[in-house]
Parts: C-alpha cells; structure tokens; sequence
C-alpha cells in the first residue's frame, strides 16, 4: 500500500500497484511490447465524428504497421476520467472574467468525472481541491490568480510535480493547464527549453493527456509579444505531444471569452477511446514515434505521436 500527500491538501490513497497506461512492460506474443494509450476522434469539419472500430484503427511505427490488440470507447464502464484544472497563479487579472466559464464547465461534467484544482505557485502544483466528484466543491475552488509576476518560475516544472504526485488508475487522467505558457526559469526563446521536453515526458509516461488555454501574465510579460509569442508555441507543443489541444488566439490579449474552448473540450473528452497495441521490441528503453491513421472519412485519430516502450525481455 502506499500513501500520496499532495502539498496543499492532504491526500492519502490506497490502491493497488498498477501497471502505467500508457506501457505495460511485460513482453507480448510474438516478440512485441504492448503499449496503451488514450486517444480522442476529431471530426475534420466540427461535427460529432462517427463510432470508431477497431477495424478501422491502424498503428505505424515508420512503415511498419503494429497489431491493435484494444480500442474501447471511453464511455460506459470505462468512461471513468480524472481532471485537473491546473491554474498559473501568475496570470493577469484579467482571468477573472473567465472564471465564471471555468465553474460552469466544471459543473456540467458527467458524473463518471473527478475534478481536481491546483494552481501553479513557484514550480509546485498547490492542490486547492483534490479530485471529486462533487462538481460543486471543485468550482468553489477556483479563484482568482495571485496576479504577481513571477509567480511561478517555470509552469512545467509545476505540471511535473502535479504529475509525479498523481497516483496511478485506470481511469483516463488529463489536464487542462490555463497559462501564458512563458518559461521565466529557461529565459531563452526556442524549442530546446528542457523543462518544457521534461514535463512532456513525465506526462508521456505517465498516460496524461494535457490540453491548454493561453491566458496573458501579469506584468511587462503580460503584453510582450515575443514572450508571448515563445509561450504560445510552448503549450502546443506540449498539448501536440501529449495528444491534447491547445487553445490560442495568437496575440498577446486575453480571450474574449474561454466559453467555445471549453466546450470544444469537453465535446473531445465524449469521444476517447482506450488503444492497446503491440509496439516493435527494442533493445533498450526509449521513446518510439507512432502514426495513427483510419481510413473513416472525415475522421482524426489524435494522441500523444509518440510511447514509452520498454526494453524487450
């Protein structure tokens, strides 16, 4: 048995140990690694996009395609999802005309989901509400930011922490991190910063799915175009990565309104599926590349582009 404490709110847990979603590192028949991962269906023009069958799902590792072994709809017995809203507590003041969308989507979260709450403060994850069911308790956490510049020194270093800290289920596990995405702790604009790639992998191996929604910052950062323009950059990539979505606009303004992402959200979160599949073995331990595809007409499979796969046995 084990015990998990988040920081702010004391949290212990006792589950079985459990084997990660996203790799199991027993070998498979025939020589494969079997690897799992959480995959959403995006229709190409907006509408609700059509049932996917396992027939209809295809793996490559460069030109070699892998056997599917699962696909199971996250709905029903496996709709179970656990969510946290992950809050940079140096966003602009600003955010809080938004907050009011964030409690409503919270609350029109189906029972099968928990919320969770943490704000980024100095590269923790501070739990304000730990994962509920009670929609209603997890809303009346969410508050306005700090607003103070310089808050949070890198807010990948808190998604990591959030991450490390999140103990393991079978249930479907995803952020949505609400950020201006700027890495003050890097302080260099490109796409090497390694605290960005290392939050990336924790997550890839842990089977977390992070979606993200810009906000500007507070201070000089909050309308600084280039900084904001690296930030941006930033969370696509970590969403790209993970097999989530990023939402921005592109400037260094706030949203209008963060209503139509959400939704959009939550819409994805209705159409997931569970895939298992055979992975190529591998003498050592290491990241492969995948491709997804289906031949569905006007169908996208998007998930993380890439899987832990352990050294073959």
């Amino acid at each position: 048995m084990l015990k998990f404490c988040f920081r702010s709110v004391v949290v212990c847990s006792l589950a079985a140990i459990l084997a990660s979603t996203t790799v199991w590192a027993q070998q498979a028949p025939g020589g494969g690694t079997p690897v799992h991962l959480v995959v959403t269906a995006e229709a190409h023009k907006g509408n609700n996009p059509p049932e996917v069958k396992k027939d209809d799902v295809m793996v490559y590792e460069g030109k070699t395609r892998d056997t599917v072994t699962d696909w199971i709809p996250a709905t029903g017995d496996h709709a179970a999802l656990e969510l946290f809203i992950l809050i940079d507590d140096s966003s602009s003041s600003s955010l809080g005309s938004q907050l009011q969308d964030i409690k409503q989507f919270i609350g029109h979260q189906p029972p099968t989901t928990k919320i969770g709450v943490a704000y980024m403060q100095n590269g923790v994850a501070n739990v304000v509400a730990n994962l509920t069911d009670d929609h209603d308790a997890a809303a009346k956490a969410v508050r306005l930011p700090m607003g103070v510049g310089g808050a949070n020194a890198s807010p990948y270093f808190s998604l990591s922490d959030l991450v490390k800290r999140w103990p393991a289920s079978n249930a479907r596990r995803e952020v949505l991190m609400i950020s201006n995405g700027i890495d003050l702790y890097y302080g260099m604009w490109d796409m090497e910063d390694p605290y960005l790639q290392s939050a990336i992998d924790d997550a890839g191996k842990a089977g977390i799915v992070v979606s993200a929604i810009y906000t500007p910052g507070a201070g000089h950062l909050g309308h600084d175009y280039w900084a904001s323009y690296w930030g941006q950059l930033y969370l696509a990539d970590l969403a790209e990565k993970t097999g989530g979505e990023a939402y921005y606009i592109g400037f260094t303004g706030a949203p209008v309104s963060f209503a139509p992402y959400l939704d959009n959200l939550s819409e994805r979160l209705q159409h997931q599926y569970f895939l298992g599949f055979f992975a190529q073995p591998r003498n050592k331990a290491g990241w492969q590349r995948i491709r997804l595809t289906t031949e569905l007409p006007g169908v996208d499979l998007v998930s993380a582009g890439r899987v832990y796969v352990p050294a073959g046995q």
